[in-house]
């Protein structure tokens, strides 16, 4: 009896015990984001050299890869933009017209249209009226088409380029495919990276940015 007391006190223990440590893994670990410790260089260099655009502030630099219908990139946009800023974090957001999937076009020709002109002039103030518009809506107005454009053809294929060339760097370090990918470095000179898909991700993005 005696043993049984010891043995169902142990199990209570470790019922506990586990318990705990899955809550801990649940409510923050899980949604941390990946320490980029394998191709720095390579990553930076892919990242400098695309056609970003930002507000040109002074802080921290927050590199956005993002894709325009794409719900969770609005969402962190929206929400998180407005405090990253106001602490100086250089928001440059990377758009992408994603690859046609089986023969079908998963951008439109305005989508194009409007990613090539953000990568060749880099406006920050394209990037927000095409932003407070629905996608849908969108007509890329008094912007050159890309479509039957050679050199903006290109640019759109740069961009996709870019992102087949990251993947490989970004999976080895455990940041999977997705949109938005953020990659950033942080306060302590580390670079992260994540696809943060979900609000439960952007309190680590603001800490380590200084934007908390």
């Amino acid at each position: 009896m005696r043993g049984f007391r010891v043995w169902a006190i142990l199990i209570g223990v470790l019922v506990v015990v586990f318990g705990a440590l899955y809550l801990w893994w649940d409510l923050d670990v899980r949604w941390r984001p990946h320490v980029i410790k394998a191709h720095q260089a390579d990553i930076a260099k892919l990242l400098d050299g695309a056609g970003w655009v930002s507000p040109k502030l002074n802080g921290p630099k927050l590199y956005v890869i993002a894709t325009r219908d794409c719900a969770p990139c609005d969402a962190f946009e929206q929400s998180q933009f407005p405090l990253l800023q106001k602490a100086g974090v250089d928001t440059r957001v990377i758009m992408i017209a994603p690859p046609d999937v089986n023969g079908a076009a998963k951008s439109t020709p305005a989508e194009r249209s409007t990613v090539a002109e953000l990568w060749v002039n880099r406006s920050w103030g394209l990037f927000q009226t095409w932003t407070s518009v629905a996608p849908a809506a969108w007509t890329a107005p008094h912007i050159p088409p890309a479509d039957g454009d050679v050199g903006r053809t290109a640019v759109i294929a740069a961009g996709r380029d870019l992102v087949d060339q990251l993947r490989p760097l970004l999976n080895a370090n455990g940041v999977k495919s997705g949109y938005p990918t953020l990659i950033w470095w942080a306060k302590d000179g580390s670079l992260n990276g994540c696809v943060c898909q979900v609000s439960q991700t952007y309190k680590y993005v603001r800490k380590d940015l200084g934007a908390d």
